[in-house]
């Protein structure tokens, strides 16, 4: 293991945040010197030092291995969500310590979830900080580390390799390097987008590059205590839905479209999937909370049935209602999307839809050889024939995915659940989704969790945020010399 190699690459990411805090700390001098300009001018100075520390004390070194790449990357997501929570904890009120900490890792995974009962009450520089890590976090603290390295470094190509998902490189062919910058670019592009349309819509500059940030990231953190609702306009609602269903789709469509000046990427089958499964499960959710959700009128229906269902499977979190009194059927279909989510190569979490595609396209094949032994099917992706070999990581990502589901629930109920959100808790976790339902759906928050709980929890949030197996790469390498 080369410490020099590693220890410069994570300090870029250390650097990153750093710059974000500073940004911070410009906000709150903004509004004469709020309650977190101490704790954000200590943290900022703090991980400064640590970040720029690797660069005086070593050389810059070329070499890397495949066991670098893996530990670059876990030590970045990792010490980012330590050093992310250090201006909550220092500026305190609600934020214990495991507080803090729940609160930047969802933050840098683009989580959602909260343990803030009144988001409001925070000085509006630590709420620009939380958006920020929205924002960190949903472009990857890999992907600002490649955006410097040079392009002729072999560090970038194998790190690009393992940060950005092997789903989202198949779809859209490109060199290592591009996709980086094509990813880079869209998302980029999108907040700008967002923010402008926010501004057009009648948000304040403040809560226009709050919720870009958070929409663009489909994160879920909001300026406000209601979340989109506080804004009471349909415009930001619709704008809102707009964004979050961009930003769950594979952003390689969107260059292909912009940049190609073509429609012909809209037909892809996988994006067509998507978009005709949301349809149609938020006209059921509609229908649910129509009949069976009291009086409401139809236009709402739709409009709170679309932005929920879109919300959850872009895994945002962001809400313009409370789904904790929604009829049985509307609730599932919430918890339905959360576990497939959006798209490859977008900044959603979740099991994604690609891999759904194929899990389902498999399970037909086998289907077909059950019946029809002597006879050759062939799994296809649009034009692309899948082979065995690319079908199998994906069906054991899913085999994998409800596995530790399933672990992080049992854990759960083991240490002490009293508030019985195990379950919920853990989909919404593992996908990166935020809310779940009840106490912790769309308006609720997760300050009541046992610090034990929120721990779980936050861990789950790392693994789906990084797809699982960089994380047991790292555990492995560690008790495995041969690694």
């Amino acid at each position: 293991m080369n410490l020099k190699v590693i220890s410069r690459n994570v300090g870029v990411a250390l650097l990153v945040s750093a710059l974000f805090m500073l940004l911070s700390v410009m906000v709150s001098l903004i509004d004469g010197g709020d309650s977190a300009l101490a704790p954000l001018l200590i943290s900022f100075t703090i991980t400064f030092i640590v970040g720029i520390f690797p660069f005086i004390f070593t050389r810059k070194n070329a070499q890397i291995s495949l066991k670098d790449g893996f530990m670059i990357i876990f030590l970045s997501w990792l010490l980012s969500f330590i050093f992310g929570a250090l201006p909550y904890a220092l500026w305190g009120g609600p934020f214990t310590v495991i507080n803090a900490w729940f609160e930047s890792v969802s933050g840098f995974t683009t989580t959602g979830a909260t343990i803030l009962e009144d988001v409001e009450a925070l000085p509006r520089s630590l709420i620009f900080w939380r958006a920020s890590t929205h924002f960190i976090g949903g472009l990857g603290v890999v992907v600002f580390l490649l955006l410097i390295i040079p392009n002729t470094s072999p560090i970038r190509l194998r790190l690009t390799n393992m940060e950005l998902s092997s789903l989202s490189r198949d779809d859209y062919r490109s060199r290592a390097n591009k996709s980086v910058y094509i990813f880079a670019s869209v998302f980029l592009g999108l907040g700008a987008v967002a923010f402008i349309s926010y501004m057009l819509a009648g948000m304040n500059w403040f809560d226009a590059i709050c919720h870009a940030f958070s929409v663009c990231a489909t994160g879920g953190f909001s300026t406000r205590n209601l979340s989109i609702a506080a804004f009471n306009s349909p415009l930001i609602s619709i704008l809102t839905i707009v964004f979050m269903f961009l930003g769950s789709i594979h952003f390689g469509i969107i260059f292909m479209v912009l940049v190609g000046r073509t429609l012909r990427p809209l037909h892809n089958p996988i994006l067509r999937f998507y978009a005709i499964s949301l349809a149609v499960i938020s006209f059921i959710t509609a229908l649910s909370l129509k009949f069976d959700g009291g009086d409401i009128s139809w236009g709402k229906a739709f409009l709170d049935g679309t932005f929920q269902v879109v919300s959850y499977a872009s895994t945002s979190g962001l809400a313009i209602a409370d789904n904790a009194d929604w009829p049985v059927l509307a609730c599932f279909m919430l918890v339905l999307v959360s576990l497939i989510c959006g798209c490859a190569g977008s900044t959603s979490g979740g099991l994604k839809t690609d891999r759904a595609m194929v899990l389902f396209k498999a399970i037909r094949m086998q289907i077909h050889k059950t019946l029809y032994p002597s006879t050759i099917f062939e799994v296809r992706l649009g034009r692309r024939i899948l082979h065995d070999e690319e079908i199998y990581p994906q069906v054991l990502y899913i085999a994998l995915y409800f596995l530790l589901v399933g672990l992080s629930a049992v854990v759960c109920m083991l240490v002490g659940d009293p508030n019985n959100h195990a379950i919920l808790g853990s989909v919404a976790s593992l996908s990166n989704v935020g809310p779940a339902l009840g106490d912790i759906g769309s308006m609720g928050n997760y300050n009541a969790e046992p610090g034990v709980l929120k721990f779980i929890f936050s861990f789950d949030m790392f693994l789906g945020r990084v797809e699982i197996y960089p994380v047991f790469a790292v555990i492995a390498g560690v008790f495995n010399h041969k690694y």
